[in-house]
């Protein structure tokens, strides 16, 4: 995914299996990594439009989109329109979670043991020790300050040779969980975060609105869950 802000595009069938279409190309997310797949239309040349209920990857790594209110055929033309209040929030969200765990990272070098985003919330898993209730504040404060300083997001690629050199790079547990492929995708914050990451993002920490901490729990074993929900954009 290089332009989370591409909300239409043409297409052309190449494939259907079992009700699942593939097309020569797609702007509709996937789904990983928490955050859930885009939901949209494809709009067909003879006036008949389809609801994306859901969106995934073959074992082969092809997108595959799951499609309602007709049938496609190989050859046909499609216009894509993706969701764009959806993907919007998730892009919102998605970024930050990056925030909160940037923070979290730098402050008390926590580790990222799950997520998952909503249209309306999000929740990270933070694997660290020696933290309790009362450094939520600072926690919470310092990810809107990163908010407040309208740092610019971005996508770079790196071997997976530097990956690996840069551990920083991988929040989710050890070199285990870097993702398959010899070229990988960074999400870098402007001056202050960059982790490995497939997902959308908005282009500016301004976006994402004020971050509210909205539920707190210790799942035990230095596991801290917290649940977010954003404030109207800036």
């Amino acid at each position: 995914m290089s332009d989370s802000y591409l909300r239409e595009f043409t297409a052309e069938v190449v494939a259907v299996d079992a009700g699942r279409i593939i097309l020569s190309r797609t702007a509709f997310y996937p789904g990983g990594g928490g955050q859930p797949p885009d939901r949209g239309l494809l709009a067909v040349e003879n006036g008949l439009t389809l609801n994306v209920i859901g969106v995934g990857k073959t074992e082969y790594g092809d997108v595959y989109h799951e499609v309602q209110g007709g049938l496609l055929n190989v050859g046909e033309r499609v216009k894509g329109m993706i969701d764009w209040g959806l993907r919007y929030a998730h892009m919102r969200h998605h970024t930050a979670l990056h925030i909160v765990s940037g923070v979290a990272f730098k402050l008390f070098g926590a580790k990222i043991s799950g997520s998952q985003i909503y249209a309306d919330k999000a929740r990270i898993d933070l694997d660290i020790k020696g933290f309790d209730k009362s450094k939520l504040k600072v926690l919470e404060d310092e990810s809107n300050r990163i908010v407040a300083e309208r740092r610019s997001v971005s996508v770079r690629f790196i071997r997976r040779d530097q990956a690996f050199a840069n551990p920083s790079l991988y929040r989710l547990g050890d070199e285990s969980h870097i993702p398959a492929g010899e070229i990988l995708r960074i999400i870098e914050i402007d001056g202050f975060d960059a982790q490995l990451d497939g997902g959308t993002h908005v282009a500016n920490t301004s976006e994402v609105g004020k971050i509210v901490f909205a539920k707190y729990e210790n799942k035990g074993a230095g596991n801290k869950r917290i649940e977010i929900v954003l404030e109207k954009e800036n």
